[in-house]
């Protein structure tokens, strides 16, 4: 990063509400709403330090990819290179298991697992809320291009999967829409209790490799990012 960058950078952070607002994108993408729901801030307020932070490239936006309406805010960690702590200078969380949830668990949810699989102890499962028939031919092709084992043989169903002790990451907009209670503080509240989003969007809708490749390299950066930070619970690890 060049001088300027880095002054431009270090003058968004400068600020604890910005800050605060890169640390809760930290975790996974929000909306707007549920940020302001969070920080508890009016929406003129809120808009302010995002322009701040869009500016500075730290944070970006993009439209829902199911719900039009919707906007989801996405932190660029690479923009921030040598600015925040380290993984392995966090405490960790403690987590039982991680569970990747999307709608039809037949692609970013199964990428998700099988590379959680190679990065960390902690245990991993995938669910759909409305799961397919099978894993879509380009996730399993696009698993055997990048040398990835895949963990299920085929989607399951979200129902009954979840228990006490689970990190659940929605990697889909859908999936995340459809279980976020519809009150952005409730969401908020959500996830604080160990529910993350990735926007992600959907390989299958466009069917090529290059598609599920993006995904895949988009995952796999998330995943990467992630595992230093979650522990298993030591319950689960004994």
């Amino acid at each position: 990063m060049n001088f300027d960058g880095r002054v431009a950078g270090l003058s968004a952070l400068a600020e604890p509400v910005r800050l605060r607002i890169v640390d809760l994108l930290g975790v996974g993408d929000a909306s707007p709403g549920e940020l302001r729901a969070e920080l508890e801030l009016p929406s003129n307020l809120l808009a302010h330090h995002l322009k701040v932070l869009e500016d500075a490239g730290i944070v970006s936006r993009h439209r829902s990819h199911a719900d039009k309406r919707r906007m989801y805010l996405r932190l660029h960690r690479d923009s921030l290179a040598g600015l925040l702590p380290a993984a392995s200078s966090e405490p960790g969380t403690a987590a039982d298991r991680v569970v990747f949830v999307c709608t039809a668990n037949s692609a970013r949810s199964q990428l998700a697992a099988a590379l959680w699989q190679e990065a960390s102890s902690v245990p991993v499962a995938s669910g759909g809320t409305r799961p397919g028939s099978a894993i879509a031919p380009g996730a399993v092709a696009a698993a055997r291009r990048h040398g990835l084992k895949l963990v299920q043989e085929r989607p399951q169903s979200l129902d009954g999967l979840l228990r006490d002790g689970d990190y659940v990451v929605t990697v889909c907009d859908a999936a995340h829409e459809e279980l976020s209670p519809a009150d952005p503080a409730s969401a908020a509240r959500l996830r604080l209790a160990g529910v993350s989003h990735w926007s992600v969007p959907d390989p299958v809708a466009v069917g090529t490799a290059a598609a599920f490749d993006a995904v895949y390299e988009d995952i796999a950066g998330r995943v990467a990012d992630l595992a230093p930070r979650l522990n298993a619970d030591r319950a689960t690890a004994s």
